[in-house]
């Protein structure tokens, strides 16, 4: 973590403006605290990755929350690209002013870079490969896949700086751990399955009780404490064992898998304050 926040650091000098790559399910959840204040210098563009996830409605309201943050930002989803045929026109307004400074200087056409920076699991590489046009960054369904600092050319004069990603090493807010967790990107192996399946539960019953209901065919569950939901499911999807009791760590697995694939809907996790 220290070496990444180093990099960039180091790198800051080298780029125009610093794209930051969020969840939009948790897009405050999904972001390194330390982020903001070291690249304060720069201007900034929000990618609210995952939108078609996420609710509607609330990540419309998070564009607007950035907006009066002072950054601008747009919902996409890296791996369809649903929304990135905006992010070079949104690249060119926001260093407008770059670019007329370079005309002015005599370097017309001069390369715009970015930085492209994000905790890991935010789909980073995703993001890089589609703007790209093939793959040339590694991806995957797992945390810490980046390992240093990559220049990539996407042409029409902007070139992107991919970083690691970034994630701070403990959390003053287990909440937002939570959140983490269950979008993957803290590694599943470090975690207790079925506590964080729970947690979800408690979740998704607070705000998307519907989803629960639809999704496994559950009623009358109101009452229910969240580790019983949690029996519920993994009877009503056979996950059995001998004696007729129900795996609950198949089913934590499933109801994870799920939910991180979109299974249960577009659901947020946050609500802007706007």
């Amino acid at each position: 973590m220290a070496k990444t926040r180093r990099l960039i650091k180091e790198n800051l000098s080298m780029v125009d403006c610093v794209t930051e790559i969020l969840d939009a399910r948790i897009p405050l959840a999904s972001r390194n605290p330390e982020i903001e204040e070291i690249t304060a210098s720069k201007p900034r563009i929000i990618l609210l990755n995952k939108c078609d996830m996420a609710d509607e409605k609330t990540t419309a309201d998070w564009v607007k929350y950035f907006k009066n943050q002072g950054a601008e930002a747009l919902p996409v989803d890296c791996r369809s690209g649903k929304g990135l045929n905006a992010y070079q026109p949104l690249v060119r307004k926001v260093l407008a002013d770059k670019i007329k400074a370079n005309n002015e200087k005599g370097m017309v056409g001069k390369s715009l870079r970015v930085m492209v920076i994000g905790i890991p699991n935010t789909g980073k590489s995703s993001f890089i490969n589609k703007m790209a046009g093939r793959v040339r960054a590694k991806v995957a369904d797992k945390p810490g896949v980046t390992t240093s600092n990559q220049w990539f050319n996407i042409g029409n004069g902007i070139e992107l700086l991919d970083t690691p990603g970034v994630l701070w090493p403990k959390f003053d807010d287990p909440v937002v751990g939570d959140k983490l967790a269950f979008i993957g990107s803290i590694k599943d192996t470090v975690l207790d399955i079925e506590t964080m399946a729970i947690r979800l539960i408690d979740a998704l019953r607070d705000g998307y009780p519907e989803r629960l209901a639809e999704r496994y065919k559950l009623s009358d569950f109101e009452d229910l404490q969240s580790w019983e939901i949690l029996e519920m499911i993994g009877r009503k999807r056979g996950m059995l064992i001998s004696g007729g009791e129900v795996n609950t760590e198949r089913a934590s697995v499933m109801l994870l898998d799920e939910y991180r694939g979109g299974k249960l809907g577009r659901i947020s996790m946050e609500f802007p304050k706007i």
